[in-house]
């Protein structure tokens, strides 16, 4: 298998740069699927419905998230709970029998004969949003889906710390096909992949403007770092040029290791 996965696309204008430059890429590496993080997608917040049926358009086959899931709640009309959705949300929110969380946690998606597990897990370290544990809820993830005959997992790991990622890629070491980490937005030179065949990169990154802070431009951010005030809505600013970032994997179809892991990282002008 050939799998194409990005992280965050940043807002309406990277939304643009990414739908102008994802047929070109995956020409260039033919994967059988493509992943990518939708929790920012809507003006750097929580998607909405349009904005992920738009990349599911642009063929995207899966939208996973993180803590800006819920958002723009009441904008994606209950599209999760869609049997045809392609966005998911972490799995480790707690539920029980007073409260069912929307939306799927995991998702199998299929081509010719072949299955793909995708399961999104939120750290709870330095996270606002109170969780519970990842590491017990993807072995619980795991265990449950045993009879289900998949030929890849991959694990999108929305978390703040390298220790907690590597921790769970060693946790889930040769259980699943690839590890890779969302939220801190940089991505990072840690490529690899560990002794029992399962990949890891700490932060794939994301589609964004290159010398921004996290989208914002500098001018308008600079009096936080310079005073500590916080003043007013950061709204966001069109400067260029434009970062894609992702990682494109190639893992055997038979025993689901990984066989080589490839970051990519193209500045658009």
């Amino acid at each position: 298998m050939k799998l194409l996965v990005f992280g965050d696309v940043y807002g309406r204008v990277w939304r643009e740069v990414f739908s102008a430059n994802i047929a070109r890429l995956k020409e260039k590496y033919n994967p059988d699927f493509t992943i990518a993080n939708g929790e920012n997608l809507t003006s750097g917040r929580g998607p909405i419905e349009k904005h992920v049926l738009e990349m599911k358009a642009w063929w995207v086959d899966l939208l996973t998230s993180g803590n800006h899931i819920w958002d723009n709640e009441n904008r994606l009309n209950w599209y999760m709970d869609r049997e045809d959705s392609i966005l998911i949300r972490p799995a480790n929110y707690y539920e029980s029998d007073f409260f069912k969380v929307p939306g799927s946690w995991y998702k199998i998606i299929e081509k010719n004969w072949l299955k793909l597990l995708v399961i999104n897990l939120m750290s709870w370290v330095f996270m606002k949003d109170d969780m519970y544990n990842p590491f017990l809820k993807v072995d619980e993830i795991l265990k449950s889906l045993v009879n289900e005959k998949v030929n890849w997992i991959i694990v999108d790991f929305h978390r703040e710390t390298t220790a907690e990622i590597y921790a769970m890629t060693n946790f889930l070491d040769s259980r699943v096909s690839f590890v890779y980490g969302t939220h801190t937005h940089i991505q990072t030179n840690d490529d690899m992949i560990f002794p029992g065949w399962t990949a890891i990169i700490w932060d794939i990154g994301m589609t964004w403007p290159l010398y921004s802070i996290i989208w914002a431009n500098y001018e308008l951010i600079k009096n936080r770092f310079l005073t500590g005030m916080i003043r007013g809505k950061i709204d966001q600013e069109l400067n260029w040029p434009a970062l894609i970032t992702g990682v494109y994997l190639e893992i055997d179809d038979n025993t689901g290791k990984t066989t080589s892991i490839e970051k990519f990282r193209e500045i658009i002008k």
